[in-house]
């Protein structure tokens, strides 16, 4: 029985299109295959020998996916330096302590720079210290050396309200400072104890990593903030400069070649959310632990009034 000459021809034509789709589903497997090895290959693995950036912006807390980044910057040998751009009011003592400690381990194999944009003040000044030079535009804000504790006193505005709150404790001091009572002597004693306890400890990672004495340390250290330009001028940062400079450093210093490609490891936006959906996923939202600022902080804030 013969064929009819359109079902021949319908059947080239879907022949022709089942093709193409294979070829393109083979096309875009071997794509993503191929995007996935470049994804969680070791850093730096494809680009052989490079220099390794970071950028730490906002607010800055104990960051334990960034503390393993910096430790396989630290075991890759092809990355021969470190750059850290900074962008930070600050954060908490513990985020900027522990990323302090992280770029000194970094800094035993290899130089670290530390490359202030607009602001890297307070924490973000302490994270700034771990590198081996510092580098700063004229108009960065840096500085404010200290430790703040804060709290609030709502017990007016409850007798207001006809709310009288009840604690009961195993000790006068706990869970002071409370804001549903009031801020006692021995309290405040307590919190100016804590305070001054942190704050000995970075004026102490000042005095370590700058040439200053402890007096001319202490006199910087009062909360301040200071331009780029000061603070070149009172030792607190190496030169005014930014990439370029940092990288004729690098060569001019550690002979590392301007010519080596960088390789930026700080996590992308998607990476970021992806981990903030996982993690809320399994009841530990990244986002909530990266907005609690329970404790000590090392954070400049101007007041508005």
């Amino acid at each position: 029985m013969p064929v009819d000459a359109d079902i021949l021809f319908d059947r080239r034509r879907l022949k022709r299109k089942l093709v193409f789709w294979r070829v393109l589903g083979a096309v875009a497997l071997v794509g993503l295959i191929f995007s996935l090895i470049w994804r969680f290959a070791e850093p730096g693995g494809p680009l052989g020998d490079h220099v390794a950036t970071l950028t730490v912006a906002g607010v800055i807390t104990d960051d334990q996916d960034r503390l393993e980044l910096l430790q396989s910057i630290e075991e890759d040998d092809s990355a021969r330096a470190l750059i850290v751009y900074i962008d930070s009011p600050g954060g908490t003592f513990v985020g900027g302590e522990t990323l302090y400690l992280a770029l000194r381990r970094v800094a035993e194999h290899k130089p670290v720079v530390a490359v202030m944009r607009e602001m890297a003040a307070s924490g973000g000044y302490m994270t700034a210290l771990g590198a081996d030079r510092i580098f700063a535009r004229e108009g960065t804000i840096t500085g404010s050396i200290g430790v703040i504790m804060q709290t609030a006193d709502v017990t007016g505005l409850l007798d207001k309200l006809g709310i009288k709150p009840e604690a009961i404790k195993s000790s006068p001091l706990k869970a002071a400072p409370n804001p549903l009572e009031e801020t006692t002597p021995q309290a405040r004693i307590a919190m100016r104890s804590i305070i001054n306890d942190m704050y000995g400890a970075f004026l102490e990672m000042v005095v370590d990593r700058r040439p200053l004495q402890p007096a001319e340390a202490g006199k910087l250290a009062d909360g301040r903030v200071f331009t780029g330009r000061q603070a070149v001028a009172n030792g607190l940062i190496d030169a005014i400069g930014g990439l370029r400079e940092a990288r004729l450093w690098l060569e001019d210093t550690h002979e590392v070649s301007r010519d080596l490609p960088m390789n930026d490891m700080t996590p992308s936006v998607e990476d970021d959310l992806v981990q903030r959906l996982v993690s809320s996923a399994i009841g530990n939202s990244g986002a909530s632990s990266a907005l609690r600022l329970d404790g000590l902080l090392s954070v400049w804030h101007p007041q508005l009034r």
